[in-house]
């Protein structure tokens, strides 16, 4: 399994609890990004610069995504490609993106974006908080978990 993180937008606090995740498990996580990012030294963590353009990190995700790895996004089209090829998607705020699920989170989103379309003022989501970087490393760590004792 690997790690493939969105990384354009996605919050420093959240890299920083995936970097720290990686060390500790020793699983490759890689973050895609079409400008340079840093990241601490180490075996288990790299970046992927992409060029810029629309979707080109995705694409690149979806790319050189394999079943079971774990994307990191909170593009809701980007979480539908990789569950639809066997992968898991996870978002900042500790949401898991499933087959179960995926329809409503697409369906909303579109909805939302033809709202926008129409000159309809919607609000964005709530500022990113504490509450939310637990939520997350608190699933990131049930994941991996899970996933390590399978392996043994």
């Amino acid at each position: 399994m690997k790690i493939w993180v969105d990384a354009d937008a996605c919050p420093v606090a959240i890299k920083e609890i995936l970097f720290r995740a990686a060390e500790r498990t020793r699983i490759m996580t890689t973050l895609v990004a079409n400008k340079p990012l840093r990241v601490p030294p180490s075996p288990y963590i790299k970046t992927l610069q992409v060029p810029p353009g629309f979707d080109a990190a995705d694409n690149k995700i979806v790319l050189k995504l394999q079943a079971g790895d774990l994307v990191i996004t909170a593009d809701i089209p980007l979480a539908a490609q990789v569950i639809a090829a066997g992968g898991h998607a996870l978002n900042p705020r500790g949401e898991f993106y499933t087959p179960d699920n995926i329809q409503e989170y697409l369906s909303m989103r579109n909805f939302m974006e033809e709202l926008r379309n129409s000159g309809v003022n919607t609000t964005g989501p709530t500022s990113f908080r504490m509450a939310d970087r637990q939520v997350f490393a608190a699933k990131l760590d049930s994941f991996m978990t899970r996933r390590i004792q399978s392996r043994l």
